[in-house]
């Protein structure tokens, strides 16, 4: 089986609309979360999100392409742009049919349809978009990728809610490992800080509601956490095998190492109270890159600041790791981010690259009382250490695991 590397990157979230940018504000500890402005929040429980800020679709894609894609897409192109001039890939000089896209979104253009069915309402059947269908469908992201990059080879928009940046990134590594692609940029996008998706997250509880501190809102592992923000934006990587990297003399970022997937069989919001499917999920990646428990150096954990999914997460690395659980130093990424749902596992991705290849892990802020039953060593401030291998969850509704393993690339 072939060998698969990282070799560009590129980012769309409310720390930063590239690497660096979101890199220096993630080693700072600084918070991307504020007050929602897009729309009236007065009758909302929640009024904070995790917002892209300094975004112009416009200048990016150009006002026509722009105007046809739903904010998610933009986020998605906006990122794989970047990657692709990360990467020093020329595409005159690929073979597009082993070239893929393996990228989704949670909730897709969810906004793109709230937008209509208002439309519908005010002026009938007659003004409803004939776009509206290619903007809000989950796969338009990977779609429109695949259409500028000129990618024939093979597609995928994996559909694993929350999980889903760590899906796209963990089936590219096999597409590529078993040798039926050469370069896929894989990833995630999210842009579904809206109306419905913030009434309808709040009457289920799921959200935080410390509006009044919205930089403190978000807080894996503290007792007081109180539960997820929400966010949005987009995290793409190229992923390539290492023959093909070497040959076009690529940077290369990051070696992908393992992938494991499960799932919790067990309900559709909640967490498996014991973390059995993130357990699963983890040996899963250890086993497929033939390393033990003893060669983990870092931890990037799902996190997402409730309750139960934190103590579930914890509950399923002390059982992988025994006493070891306690020795590695764990990170939670959405303490400053928020929860970017089908982003996060690429947003998070990228956040470990950058750890493995600088020696530097980020910090978790807010944790002020760490919960007892979270007794990691959780990263209160960004910590310096040389780094080989790096763990990366993420698990989304419907009880979907991954986790993927990176390794730094010498």
């Amino acid at each position: 089986m072939k060998r698969v590397v990282i070799t560009g990157m590129g980012i769309i979230s409310p720390l930063g609309n590239d690497v660096n940018s979101f890199w220096n504000q993630l080693i700072k500890g600084q918070s991307g979360i504020s007050l929602i402005d897009s729309f009236d929040t007065t009758d909302y429980k929640t009024k904070i999100a995790g917002i892209v800020r300094d975004f112009d679709a416009d200048e990016i894609l150009g006002r026509k392409e722009a105007k046809r894609l739903d904010r998610f897409s933009q986020f998605a192109l906006a990122a794989a742009e970047q990657a692709l001039e990360n990467s020093q890939l020329q595409l005159d000089q690929v073979d597009l049919e082993r070239l893929g896209v393996y990228v989704g979104s949670g909730i897709g253009g969810i906004q793109s349809l709230v937008d209509h069915v208002n439309v519908l309402d005010k002026r009938g059947p007659s003004r409803v978009s004939p776009s509206l269908v290619p903007m809000m469908i989950s796969n338009a992201a990977a779609a429109q990728i695949s259409i500028r990059l000129g990618a024939q080879g093979p597609s995928l928009s994996p559909v694993t809610a929350c999980s889903i940046g760590n899906t796209a990134i963990g089936e590219a590594f096999n597409a590529i490992r078993n040798d039926d692609a050469d370069i896929i940029f894989a990833g995630g996008a999210e842009a579904a800080v809206s109306q419905i998706s913030l009434a309808s997250f709040g009457n289920a509880h799921a959200l935080s509601t410390r509006n009044q501190d919205p930089s403190r809102a978000s807080r894996p592992f503290d007792t007081d956490r109180d539960g997820f923000v929400m966010s949005e934006g987009a995290g793409i990587l190229v992923l390539e095998s290492l023959e093909n990297a070497i040959l076009r003399d690529a940077p290369i970022l990051c070696e992908v190492v393992g992938y494991g997937a499960s799932s919790d069989a067990h309900h559709m919001v909640a967490s498996h109270p014991e973390g059995k499917g993130a357990y699963l999920a983890m040996k899963k990646a250890l086993k497929s890159a033939n390393i033990s428990t003893d060669d983990i150096d870092v931890i990037s954990a799902h996190a997402t600041s409730t309750q139960v999914g934190d103590r579930s997460e914890v509950l399923a690395i002390k059982k992988l790791f025994g006493d070891r659980s306690s020795e590695i130093p764990t990170t939670a990424n959405k303490s400053m981010t928020g929860h970017m749902f089908g982003a996060a596992g690429g947003v998070e991705a990228i956040a470990l690259v950058e750890s493995l290849r600088r020696g530097m892990i980020p910090p978790t802020i807010n944790v002020e009382n760490q919960d007892p039953d979270c007794s990691l060593d959780v990263v209160l401030e960004a910590r310096q250490l040389s780094l080989k291998y790096g763990l990366s969850n993420s698990f989304g509704f419907g009880g979907h695991n991954s986790a993927i393993l990176l390794k730094h690339y010498d």
